[in-house]
């Protein structure tokens, strides 16, 4: 009997894939990668285009709690921060101490639940300076998640090293890439995610 694996995939816009004509985005393209290895799955994505670390910190839970309620195996990917380095009156969104703090809670909230916990790092987009803040808080949640035992996949150079990525970036909307390069990303996060599947 095939094991009822349940994932939510909690995020901002790149995790609902916005500017995929596809429709899939990572997430998408990461459930059908584990389909076709054979470890079928139900994939919930609850990317919310705009938000910050702080508004979903706000939402998750109850939204994961309504999803996660059944089920043999329960885990929640999470992908965040680009919104938080973008800057509004003359800063961030969000601060990265507090950044780093909601994404610490979150993993606490999901080792209270038994959830494992997966997060994927913050992409570029077309802006060096936001790019900067966004490697730094990159390093943190990378701390973060070492501390917390908890696999991280840190492509965020990976991406500004990526001709297809970054051109997507540019000729689209500055932010978000089209099919090409969210095939890139989920190149790049596909062998720790089937690791993380596996384990």
């Amino acid at each position: 009997m095939t094991r009822d694996l349940r994932i939510c995939f909690v995020g901002d816009s790149f995790v609902a894939g916005v500017g995929d004509p596809r429709c899939l985005g990572w997430a998408g393209r990461l459930a059908a990668r584990a389909h076709a290895d054979g470890q079928p799955l139900t994939s919930y994505n609850l990317g919310v285009r705009r938000q910050t670390s702080s508004d979903i910190l706000g939402r998750w839970l109850g939204e994961c709690d309504q999803r996660l309620r059944d089920g043999d195996d329960r885990r929640v990917v999470l992908s965040l921060g680009v919104n938080d380095t973008t800057h509004a009156d003359g800063r961030p969104r969000v601060g990265p101490e507090e950044s780093a703090a909601n994404l610490a809670l979150m993993l606490d909230q999901a080792a209270s639940r038994g959830w494992p916990v997966l997060v994927v790092a913050p992409p570029p987009v077309d802006d060096a300076g936001q790019n900067a803040r966004t490697a730094a808080l990159d390093e943190r949640f990378a701390e973060i998640c070492g501390d917390a035992s908890v696999p991280y996949l840190s492509v965020h150079q990976a991406l500004r090293d990526s001709a297809v990525w970054m051109h997507e970036v540019r000729v689209g909307d500055g932010a978000h890439p089209g099919a090409a390069g969210y095939d890139v990303l989920a190149e790049l996060l596909a062998p720790g995610w089937l690791r993380w599947l596996a384990g």
